[in-house]
């Protein structure tokens, strides 16, 4: 797709007609136009704020360790908050019990 984008940059430059773009691109005008017209549209959806972009694997794989390790958070403090409840209500928990 790299390609595809440098070509239509290059025909919004205007340095040359659209016809002489493809030729020396060895393309067919209508795929330039059909490329134009997408480059546009995501352009425009950009614009609106209507974006959905996938993650990549690197990032659900940061946010699968993140995720794991807020549990882990989570569950020790609830293990030490159960802890203080009942050391305070005199459920006979000691240090030594922990």
């Amino acid at each position: 797709m790299g390609q595809a984008l440098r070509i239509v940059l290059d025909g919004l430059r205007g340095e040359s007609s659209i016809a002489e773009l493809c030729r020396q691109e060895g393309i067919n005008p209508n795929l330039y136009y059909r490329w134009s017209k997408d480059f546009l549209e995501a352009g425009k959806k950009r614009l609106s704020g209507d974006t959905v972009r996938e993650a990549n694997t690197q990032e659900v794989t940061g946010l699968k360790r993140e995720n794991s390790d807020l549990k882990q958070a989570v569950a020790e403090l609830y293990l030490r908050n159960d802890w203080l409840k009942k050391s305070l209500t005199g459920q006979g928990v000691t240090l030594e019990d922990e």
